[in-house]
């Protein structure tokens, strides 16, 4: 029967793939001891031997080192104790190589400098605390004495990353890319001016309660006919543009004018504000690195809105 099969050591290394050389140190270290010896002295092993040596390749190959599985093997230490404490290691040392690769992948993409490759190497490592203080801060800038205001609140919130705690690649990448931008001065600036705008909007408009904003409305009026290939400049947009601004009259207590010069310089003002191209690459960031659905584009119906409104206002 297999049970009384003897293998010496050159059979285990045949059936278990390993080495001579290993097999006999695992067994002079006593983690596979022999079962016995022939005449000549040469250590036979039996199939316990074997499957316990089955193991402990198993074990090695999990990156185990030999006084674990020794405890493991003597009984000293569970397996589930020792798989919980191993797991928790790898998952450190996995987090570590993503921040690392995210960091070399957008250096090679980007081709940075050593100093911002230092920058992005230490927004990578940032704690959980440190990437909420600055985020904080940042955005505390932005909506500064209007924060007290549950709809402005909301919106800080709104736009507030959140990485989880096992961020993948795309995440990280995503999340120094976010937090470089939230630290430009310009950026944050040109988020306070339009943060500004729309509480301006809120004041002066007479409707009671909450309104659209501003910009998602002119997007929703302008798409159908940026989408439909209808040249901001041509006559058969001047209902598109009479449409945008009399919302924008309304919104603002203005009498409905599309005739009205300054309303209309207002406007593109406006959305030329709205129309930057980093609040956009904000947004996509900030959907990648908290796992939310891709944000609509809004640049094509804003360039098309700033377009026709310039195209109707006297040189």
């Amino acid at each position: 029967m297999d049970r009384d099969i003897l293998y010496s050591i050159g059979d285990l290394a045949q059936k278990t793939g390993l080495t001579v050389k290993t097999i006999r140190f695992y067994s002079d270290r006593g983690i596979v001891a022999p079962t016995g010896r022939n005449p000549a002295g040469h250590r036979l092993y039996d199939v316990a031997a074997l499957a316990r040596l089955e193991f402990v390749r198993t074990l090695r190959g999990l990156g185990l080192n030999l006084a674990t599985i020794g405890k493991v093997m003597d009984g000293e230490s569970s397996l589930a104790e020792v798989a919980a404490a191993h797991a928790e290691a790898l998952a450190a040392q996995i987090n570590v190589l993503q921040l690392r690769h995210a960091v070399l992948t957008m250096a090679a993409r980007h081709g940075v400098t050593p100093e911002e490759m230092e920058l992005m190497s230490r927004l990578a490592r940032l704690s959980e605390d440190e990437r909420r203080r600055l985020v904080g801060d940042s955005l505390g800038s932005v909506f500064k004495e209007l924060d007290a205001d549950p709809h402005f609140a909301g919106i800080s919130r709104s736009m507030t990353p959140e990485l989880p705690d096992s961020p993948d690649t795309v995440q990280i990448q995503a999340w120094v890319e976010l937090a470089e931008i939230l630290q430009d001065s310009d950026f944050r600036a040109s988020l306070r001016r339009m943060v500004q705008d729309h509480a301006a909007e809120r004041a002066s408009s007479p409707t009671a309660g909450p309104s659209r904003d501003l910009v998602a409305a002119v997007c929703a009026q302008a798409h159908p006919a940026q989408a439909g290939g209808v040249a901001p400049q041509s006559p058969q947009a001047d209902a598109v543009v009479a449409e945008m601004t009399a919302h924008y009259a309304r919104l603002v207590g203005h009498a409905a004018n599309v005739d009205d010069n300054d309303l209309l310089q207002r406007l593109l003002a406006r959305l030329e504000r709205a129309n930057d191209p980093r609040r956009q690459r904000y947004m996509q960031l900030l959907c990648l690195v908290n796992s939310w659905s891709a944000p609509e584009e809004a640049s094509p119906a804003l360039d098309w809105s700033v377009q026709a409104l310039r195209a109707r206002i006297p040189a």
